[in-house]
């Protein structure tokens, strides 16, 4: 059975600052962090898990300056600090204990996980195996 960290590789702890809104964008709709950070073009969870290191205050003045350069949430353009000190709260106090990069590469259990490029090289092995023990001559037999 799947773990739920293969599913979902990406630390719990950062869900409830990642789906926090922002505001509303001119359309009306709600803006997350999460959209605001892609809309930034950042990785949502390596920029999280960055500001999570920094501690509350220096976390707060980087979040400031992200938001101050997001331009289709009008609330952000006069409020950028007030929204970067609340959801500088919700940040998790501590850093998550296995880095993003190492969330993926094992299972709850701490097992390896096999990923696409291990398959794939599984595959042309035994791809090439059975065509050297049942032969790769073909059809083509010489009766």
């Amino acid at each position: 059975m799947t773990g739920p960290k293969v599913l979902n590789p990406h630390p719990p702890e950062f869900e409830r600052f990642l789906y926090a809104p922002v505001g509303e964008d001119r359309q009306g709709y709600v803006v997350t962090v999460l959209s605001t950070l892609a809309r930034l073009g950042l990785d949502p969870w390596n920029e999280t898990a960055e500001l999570a290191m920094l501690g509350r205050d220096a976390a707060r003045l980087r979040l400031g300056k992200l938001l101050s350069r997001v331009r289709d949430v009008p609330a952000l353009a006069s409020d950028h600090g007030k929204v970067a000190r609340e959801l500088s709260l919700l940040l998790p106090d501590s850093p998550p204990r296995r880095s993003l990069k190492q969330a993926g590469a094992t299972s709850a259990t701490g097992r390896p996980v096999f990923t696409g490029a291990v398959w794939a090289i599984l595959a042309i092995a035994l791809v090439l195996l059975q065509m050297l023990f049942v032969g790769g001559s073909g059809s083509g037999s010489g009766e």
